[in-house]
């Protein structure tokens, strides 16, 4: 297979949960960038209508707006049936949709805590299980999970202080390894990605408070841009990771290997 065929998902179609803001709608833009047709949700509809004309217009791309809450299981049912009827099948799947909540570990709410696993985790799950019975009469399919580098080891409290939000993405993590190992046999391939500090709506806070100091620890001494994911993110959906699964692939600037 020519090198651009292993990179081609023109035509393919994928579901990229969160994609109305933030890093989901810089996955979404990459995908359409290399012709698939996207399907955008989350739960503000308002956000994804305007990702989804965005790309239509750009790329010349099909695409769906649809509400989404991916801890609803009618809901994923909806995003999953309207999906199918609108393009017959589902190639892609990116679980995207995220929260976080910040206070210390003695201060932190039981009900922020579980809003936090529920999005993260049982979102994740909820979605793969559902998109994972289509992909699975198909005997084909590629899962990108979300994570972050958040997920790889500890905080320091004085830049994140969000206990719920690591032990989510640590849990997405090991999700990612178990459910590859499950579904291979399948032809189905479930991956991760662990993006660093991007700026997002979800880190500005982060960022405005300790900003300085994580650049100053990244090697290559700034934050993460759109062009840092959509390459990452495209390998992961293409034929050229067939040989990939269960992996978590770090995108940081470096700085998990200080």
């Amino acid at each position: 297979m020519h090198v651009k065929e292993l990179f081609d998902i023109t035509g393919k179609t994928a579901i990229i949960t969160g994609g109305g803001r933030g890093l989901g709608e810089v996955i979404s833009e990459g995908f359409a960038e290399a012709g698939a047709n996207i399907v955008v949700c989350s739960r503000k509809e308002e956000n994804c209508k305007e990702v989804s004309e965005k790309l239509k217009k750009q790329y010349d791309v099909k695409t769906l707006a649809i509400k989404c809450d991916v801890t609803n299981p009618e809901d994923i049912k909806n995003v999953v049936n309207k999906t199918v009827e609108a393009f017959g099948r589902i190639d892609i799947l990116v679980n995207n949709s995220g929260a976080t909540w910040g206070a210390p570990v003695d201060e932190m709410p039981i009900e922020a805590f579980q809003k936090v696993m529920n999005v993260n985790v049982l979102g994740t799950f909820l979605m793969s299980q559902a998109v994972g019975k289509v992909m699975t009469k198909q005997k084909s399919g590629k899962i990108i999970n979300i994570a972050s580098v958040a997920g790889l080891k500890g905080s320091n409290p004085k830049y994140m202080d969000a206990i719920g939000y690591n032990s989510s993405k640590g849990a997405i993590i090991t999700f990612t390894k178990d459910l590859a190992v499950k579904w291979g046999e399948r032809g189905i391939y479930v991956n991760a990605i662990a993006p660093g500090f991007f700026p997002t709506k979800m880190t500005k806070v982060l960022l405005e408070r300790g900003g300085e100091s994580m650049t100053s620890r990244t090697p290559i001494q700034r934050f993460g841009s759109a062009d840092d994911l959509k390459g990452v993110a495209l390998l992961l959906a293409s034929n050229a990771s067939n040989y990939i699964t269960g992996e978590t692939i770090v995108v940081d600037g470096g700085s998990n290997a200080m």
